[in-house]
């Protein structure tokens, strides 16, 4: 089967290393890809917001299935575009892509339909977001209503902060249209947690958990950004509060989606908090996490291109998706100054444009794999092309293996002003 994968992230090349390991793969596409993603297939220069170009490649290469990776061509309506031309895609709807591309919209859904979330308000005013904001007991979550890249999301330690915040996002534009709206909201105390789901439309099945760090700094301090590092399973997290939490929300959103007349078909990602309360909803992502993916993918114990296949064809059902009985840690490398300015085009020395390995072996050594995300090919030496740029992954039988794992391997690399977290599974 000919396969095109969407996008350029770690997300893309982990996915890609599980589409590249089925035998029914006989060409992998990757559009627009990286470095990484060139070592297992054919990177096509296509962005991944270009919509109309990837259906044209994709009809003139008689691709029989494209996957897509990143949430912005989602939102776009890329699936009803493929479907149009009659073209295979695993991918959500547009009108589903409501449960991302806008939070405002996405809040409304969980109110109407009992979905346990966060207090909230929603607003286009500014003056009248800072008088919400004064009613609320620090610290307050403020949202943008759009895509963010991962970056829409700030929380502010006072009301002076907040107003601050909501200057930026609504005076200032910090991310253009997509922070016109905001939503304001209680903040929950708890631990967070992201559980990925599998949909065709007719039935779900859960895929696993994982637990992301979107702090840049250590001790979970710093700016919020796309996630420094993962790990899964989620070590605290035990299967009566898995079963609670499938019972109170994710039962309820597929039975919500339903009720409203939206088929989901591909993969919805839950970020959750466990509170004193139970499970509450932050938010849904209508495709894989990243860097979630980057733990997840290894843990497969099936074919990801059957997996896929399954969606299309509706018998998800039929199919088993199993987890590896391993620990993953992900550590992302990035530029120095992410999330904010960054320069690119440094070497990265110990990298090497050769193939990646398949089964977690290599030069790397036992149980770890290295995913690119904001990488390039330059004179045949490989170079930073983003602000996060590498994920060191480990796999062990404990998540204290995966971890010691991971960071051998990451005190192996090195680029000009590089930059990851050091408590990446840590205390744990």
């Amino acid at each position: 089967m000919k396969v095109l994968l969407i996008g350029s992230g770690g997300r893309e090349h982990a996915l890609a290393w599980g589409l590249a390991q089925s035998p029914k793969l006989s060409k992998l596409f990757i559009a627009p890809g990286n470095a990484g993603t060139a070592q297992l297939g054919e990177n096509v220069p296509i962005s991944a917001e270009n919509l109309s170009e990837l259906a044209q490649f994709a009809r003139t290469e008689k691709i029989d299935l494209t996957v897509v990776g990143p949430e912005a061509p989602i939102v776009a309506g890329i699936r009803d575009l493929f479907e149009r031309e009659n073209l295979k895609i695993i991918a959500p709807t547009q009108r589903t892509s409501f449960l991302e591309g806008s939070k405002v919209h996405a809040k409304a859904f969980m109110e109407k339909h009992g979905i346990p979330t966060a207090r909230h308000a929603s607003f286009e005013s500014f003056e009248r977001a800072v008088t919400f904001a004064r009613t609320m007991q620090p610290p307050i979550v403020i949202k943008a209503d759009g895509l963010a890249a991962g970056k829409g999301v700030a929380i502010a330690q006072s009301h002076a902060e907040a107003e601050q915040v909501l200057r930026e996002f609504m005076i200032a534009k910090r991310f253009g249209a997509a922070s016109q709206r905001v939503v304001v909201e209680e903040f929950l105390a708890g631990k967070e947690f992201s559980l990925f789901v599998a949909s065709d439309g007719v039935s779900w099945k859960l895929l696993g958990t994982a637990q992301d760090y979107k702090r840049l700094l250590d001790g979970d301090r710093g700016p919020n950004t796309g996630g420094m590092g993962s790990i899964s399973p989620v070590p605290w997290l035990t299967e009566q509060m898995l079963d609670e939490t499938v019972k109170k929300i994710v039962a309820p959103t597929f039975a919500a989606l339903r009720q409203e007349n939206l088929s989901y078909e591909g993969v919805l990602y839950f970020g959750l908090i466990w509170t004193e309360r139970g499970p509450y909803v932050l938010e849904y992502n209508v495709r894989f996490g990243d860097p979630e993916t980057q733990v997840l993918v290894p843990r497969f114990d099936f074919d990801l291109l059957e997996f896929y296949l399954a969606i299309a064809e509706r018998q998800l059902e039929r199919f088993e998706t199993t987890l590896k009985p391993i620990s993953v840690v992900c550590v992302v490398i990035a530029s120095g100054g992410y999330p904010e300015h960054y320069e690119k085009g440094f070497v990265i020395e110990a990298l090497t444009p050769g193939p990646t390995p398949l089964r977690g072996r290599g030069e790397w050594g036992e149980g770890v794999l290295i995913f690119h995300a904001g990488t390039a090919l330059k004179e045949n030496k490989i170079v930073t092309s983003g602000g996060r740029v590498l994920n060191v992954v480990g796999l062990g039988v404990s998540v204290s293996e995966a971890r010691e794992r991971a960071y051998s391997a990451l005190a192996q690399v090195s680029f000009q002003g590089m930059h990851y977290r050091r408590d990446i599974g840590s205390g744990i």
